[in-house]
C-alpha cells in the first residue's frame, strides 16, 4: 500500500454542509474507503487548508480516482502528494547516492 497525504479546502457549499451536518466528515471518509482507499489519520486546520488527511491506497490511479470524484462534487478542492516513510526515503537515498 501506499502512502499519500490529501490536502482540502471546502468550497462554499462544502463549508455550509459542515456548519448544518458536521458528521458529514465521518460519512465522506466511508465514501472514501469504499473507493478503495483507507483513511489512516486527519486533521482539521487553520490557515490555506481546511484538513490534512493520511490515506493509503493500492496505487495512484485509485488515489487518481478518489481526488477526481472528491473534487467533481464542487465542495471541496483537494491537493493530493505522495508520500514516502522517511526510513524508505533514507534506503533509497542511500542506495541511490556516493557519499
Amino acid at each position: 500500500m501506499s502512502t499519500f497525504v490529501m490536502l482540502s479546502t471546502l468550497g462554499p457549499d462544502g463549508m455550509a454542509t459542515l456548519v448544518s451536518n458536521p458528521d458529514r466528515i465521518k460519512a465522506v471518509n466511508e465514501e472514501v474507503e469504499a473507493m478503495g482507499a483507507r483513511v489512516i489519520s486527519q486533521y482539521a486546520l487553520l490557515g490555506d487548508y481546511d484538513f490534512i488527511t493520511v490515506l493509503e491506497a493500492p496505487d495512484e490511479k485509485t488515489m487518481a480516482k478518489v481526488a477526481v470524484a472528491l473534487g467533481a462534487r464542487g465542495t471541496l478542492k483537494t491537493r493530493t502528494l505522495t508520500a514516502l516513510p522517511v526510513d524508505e526515503f533514507i534506503e533509497t537515498v542511500r542506495h541511490q547516492i556516493e557519499i
